[in-house]
């Protein structure tokens, strides 16, 4: 069963502290079926006999059904996904380009009026403004966000105490090992970055708003990684209702123009710059700078978030609750 049927935009203006996590998602208190992604007994058999290649390839078809995409890639959390190699993270050229990064003034309600039905703070889009030009020297940015697996590797050979909060009571989630990483801060971020920098010699960090905005929106600065209009079959945010991560690359119709994929929704991705605001632009006070001050920015949405959040230029970033779930890409100097 999918969120929208119980969603109640009257919940979501602000990150209400009264209201509960399933309040802030239109939620009812009762326990309520989430979606679920199951193989039929014969499917799952065939899938099954298929072998390593063919569970990779059904993870990132266009063509295979979602539940056979995420049976494949759960598959793979289990036996080993040959995607993922901690030392040697699949990264994706992006050119030198001059891009226009943020949100023209004058689209504000536009696109206000195309969320229509969130209720959204105008605040919160209005921190996309206004749109301007940002000289981007060639770099590389990661294909997809770094996972438990290549995480794990990290807290294994540094002996870090910096075990995400969502693995509980310490637990390396085998299951989750090819979905990305959630419950880390911007610190834990960069403690890995470090390590892996220092492991294999290369120049490792997390993406500029700019560079993460350019890499997920394309020369032609589109809305979502895939085009114009919100495709909820193109990415893992509230309104697919599975509500938890899934295997990366799992939504290959939702890859950005460069080939980069869960750049929308899945986790929350921590970029390298703080909020501020943009050139020509003045700096907005909402909920979120009220509750916490000076924060990261984080981009793309996740899984527990809704389709405002999954739009390119969107700039959001940590607030206090379980709700917010929180990971990171890689960027790489050239």
């Amino acid at each position: 069963m999918g969120l929208m049927s119980f969603h109640s935009p009257e919940t979501l203006r602000r990150a209400n502290p009264q209201l509960s996590d399933r309040e802030l998602l239109g939620l009812p208190a009762s326990f309520t079926p989430n979606r679920t992604l199951n193989l039929s007994a014969d499917s799952f058999g065939a899938l099954v006999a298929g072998g390593v290649a063919h569970w990779v390839d059904s993870l990132e078809s266009q063509d295979c059904a979602l539940a056979y995409r995420y049976t494949a890639g759960q598959i793979l959390a289990s036996v080993g996904d040959p995607r993922l190699n901690p030392l040697a993270p699949n990264m994706v050229l992006v050119p030198e380009a001059t891009a226009q990064i943020g949100l023209a003034c004058e689209r504000l309600p536009a696109v206000m009026q195309s969320l229509a039905d969130l209720n959204l703070d105008p605040d919160w889009i209005a921190k996309e403004t206004p749109r301007h030009a940002v000289d981007l020297p060639a770099y590389k940015i990661g294909r997809y966000p770094v996972t438990n697996l290549e995480y794990k590797a990290f807290l294994l050979d540094s002996q870090a105490p910096r075990i995400p909060t969502d693995w509980f009571l310490g637990r390396y989630p085998l299951e989750r090992a090819n979905h990305p990483v959630s419950g880390i801060s911007v610190e834990d971020a960069q403690c890995y970055i470090e390590w892996l920098s220092a492991k294999t010699g290369r120049a490792f960090h997390l993406p500029s708003e700019a560079q993460w905005e350019y890499a997920a929106a394309g020369p032609q600065g589109l809305q979502y990684p895939w085009g114009e209009d919100f495709l909820p079959d193109h990415a893992n945010t509230a309104e697919l209702g599975v509500f938890t991560t899934t295997p990366v690359g799992l939504f290959a119709n939702g890859a950005s123009p460069f080939g980069c994929l869960d750049m929308a929704g899945n986790v929350e991705e921590f970029v390298a710059d703080d909020y501020h605001a943009y050139p020509g632009g003045a700096a907005i006070e909402d909920d979120l700078v009220t509750a916490v001050g000076t924060h990261r920015v984080a981009r793309g949405g996740s899984y527990s978030r809704f389709r405002d959040l999954a739009r390119t230029t969107r700039r959001h970033g940590k607030f206090p609750r379980d709700i917010y779930v929180m990971g990171f890409r890689l960027a790489e100097s050239v």
